[in-house]
């Protein structure tokens, strides 16, 4: 499982170079990285979601696998947050991503605290602290959501 985890991340990391290193990045490349990055990441806690709420069976492996991806996804997609980049694509940033970035940054360090927190106690199997976790690292998400992210 850890070589299936380090191939994902490895594809995903050098997904990311080649945007991050390009010479001339422009902010219809960072706002489709971003994205990405936040589409994944949404995609594997959904999963976590609906084993949390009882809408898929609980799994201790998958458990473990998913909120390993997502403590990992939740490192990536700030970046794509440079300046420049509240425009060039259709994005649901907020001005306030620009605006207020202190908050914006406090709000990704407390997601992925609770992303690294949901992986260790998915770690542990135990069923109702993993519940506990998914609904933890979802208000995490929904904070920053509730600020920065237009409906």
């Amino acid at each position: 499982m850890r070589g299936a985890l380090t191939a994902f991340l490895a594809t995903l990391v050098a997904g990311v170079m080649a945007i991050a290193y390009a010479q001339d990045i422009k902010s219809d490349r960072s706002i489709k990285y971003r994205q990405g990055a936040l589409t994944t990441m949404s995609w594997q806690f959904g999963m976590l979601g609906a084993m949390a709420k009882g809408e898929r069976p609980y799994n201790k492996d998958e458990a473990i696998k998913r909120a390993s991806y997502v403590a990992e996804l939740s490192k990536l997609p700030w970046e794509g947050f440079g300046p420049g980049t509240d425009q060039g694509a259709p994005t649901k940033a907020k001005p306030e991503v620009w605006k207020e970035p202190a908050k914006f940054k406090d709000l990704q360090d407390k997601l992925m605290a609770e992303t690294a927190k949901l992986e260790m106690v998915a770690k542990t199997g135990d069923e109702a602290a993993f519940k506990a976790q998914v609904g933890a690292t979802g208000k995490a998400c929904g904070n920053c959501h509730d600020d920065f992210r237009a409906k």
